[in-house]
């Protein structure tokens, strides 16, 4: 874990590349000397080994950069060194050291709601001047405690009740629409959706903010869980559907992030919550929805339920205008096929934003990918009886047909939609198996570097 530096005594860590190794160890005693030449250490990637002191006894840890330091580095010692307080003592610039000291802290992280914790992660002091990454981290851990939280313990019902902590700890307004008062404000796709679960279908409408400054929206697919529907999941296709509230859990800790560092916009942030369950009431294949903007829609398959009840928010983040509509859903398997399940996938309506955003995510080491929004797939979700069908009857081209779905429901206003997996199937430095925010640093820097952060640091 990473704790805010005041100054106790902790063991030293220091990095040493490749190409530093023999001048290094020049500078070591005999005895460590000899010991890193038994240890066979050569800054390689991975790398790390004990170093004795005058005693002969531990006394620091070397750390191997390989082709750069970055959040791989540090990022599975919290868990292989013993507990107890370390520090990193190799000057780096700024940059590097913030994704040093993270990766830290990413690789920390373990899910333990529900068990023992058989030990406690090592800790890593941060100093004073490097106080936003512990926000940055606070961020995502919360992020991916949403989405490893089961469906039975994170329905609509207490996902609200996460938006409105978050809303009370940030002093932001919070409006939530909730089952039948969804009909009477013209969201009847969210509606009918979620009508079919015990936990009533619902908005969440956060607002925090100068109101005149720059608007910026998030908007988050709230799938509390997802049975498929009428159109049943298989059993193995279900297994993970708590995460599919992901791109909600994005959304809330990218806003968390935002408030903490004082970013000057005006935010809001949507997340339409539901259970897409299997009920007598459950919408069916087959039924025509119409949707905020009135837009009817025929639902060819009710497992493609994500897409709906973003088209509702998106609709009406629209009617604001906006300065920029940023969405996160766990959306489509196609995308997932295009990339695979590390690299999330970005659509973008404007060139600059998108390039921005990519660039932000790459110096991150959070990184995305442009996908296009090919116009001529539009026509595939053209409907015989309504404006639009919710699924194309052909399988290919998946995350870019979804994503034209969504788009005819922003209109003109500047948007980006991010098709994520929102889980980590491997562990990696950094990158403990379970829930995952993927793209979420990525946008934090981006909107940190085009408006700014008002936070004192």
């Amino acid at each position: 874990m990473l704790v805010q530096d005041s100054g106790p005594a902790a063991t030293p860590i220091q990095l040493v590349p490749p190409a530093a190794v023999d001048a290094w160890r020049a500078s070591l005693t005999d005895v460590a000397r000899a010991w890193t030449e038994r240890t066979g250490f050569a800054g390689r990637a991975g790398q790390s080994a004990w170093l004795p002191g005058a005693s002969g006894a531990p006394e620091a840890v070397v750390v191997g950069t390989g082709d750069g330091a970055g959040i791989a580095t540090l990022g599975d010692l919290a868990r292989r060194l013993p507990e107890g307080d370390y520090r990193l003592h190799t000057d780096l610039d700024a940059e590097c050291r913030r994704r040093v000291l993270l990766g830290w802290g990413l690789g920390a992280y373990r899910f333990e709601r529900y068990r023992k914790a058989d030990r406690g992660p090592a800790r890593l002091l941060v100093p004073a001047g490097d106080a936003t990454v512990l926000d940055e981290l606070a961020a995502v851990d919360w992020c991916r405690d949403l989405v490893n939280t089961p469906a039975g313990d994170l329905l609509p019902h207490h996902l609200e009740r996460e938006a409105r902590a978050l809303a009370d700890a940030c002093e932001a307004g919070i409006e939530v629409t909730t089952g039948e008062a969804l009909l009477e404000r013209r969201l009847r796709v969210i509606h009918a959706v979620g009508r079919a679960s015990v936990s009533a279908p619902r908005l969440i409408d956060l607002r925090w903010g100068d109101p005149g400054h720059p608007r910026v929206t998030l908007v988050g697919k709230g799938v509390c869980f997802d049975s498929g529907g009428l159109d049943l999941k298989t059993a193995a296709g279900m297994r993970l559907m708590k995460k599919d509230m992901g791109g909600a859990a994005h959304v809330l800790g990218l806003a968390r992030l935002i408030v903490a560092q004082r970013v000057p916009v005006s935010l809001r942030v949507l997340v339409p919550a539901v259970e897409n369950a299997v009920a007598g009431n459950a919408y069916r294949p087959g039924d025509v929805l119409q949707a905020y903007d009135d837009t009817s829609i025929e639902i060819d398959n009710t497992d493609a339920e994500g897409r709906l009840i973003l088209c509702d928010a998106l609709a009406l983040a629209r009617e604001e205008d906006p300065e920029l509509i940023v969405d996160f859903a766990t959306l489509t398997g196609a995308a997932r096929i295009a990339l695979g399940t590390e690299l999330p996938a970005m659509f973008a309506t404007d060139d600059a934003v998108a390039d921005g955003i990519a660039a932000a995510g790459s110096q991150a080491e959070d990184p995305v990918w442009r996908m296009p929004l090919h116009a001529p797939y539009r026509n595939l979700l053209d409907s015989k009886v309504a404006d639009l069908v919710n699924a194309p009857e052909t399988p290919f081209g998946g995350a870019i047909t979804a994503a034209l779905f969504l788009a005819h429901f922003v209109g003109d206003i500047p948007w980006v939609h991010f098709d994520i997996m929102a889980w980590n199937r491997r562990a990696r430095p950094a990158h403990p198996v379970g829930g995952e925010a993927m793209g979420l640093r990525a946008v934090y820097r981006y909107l940190e570097g085009r408006y700014g952060s008002g936070r004192e640091t």
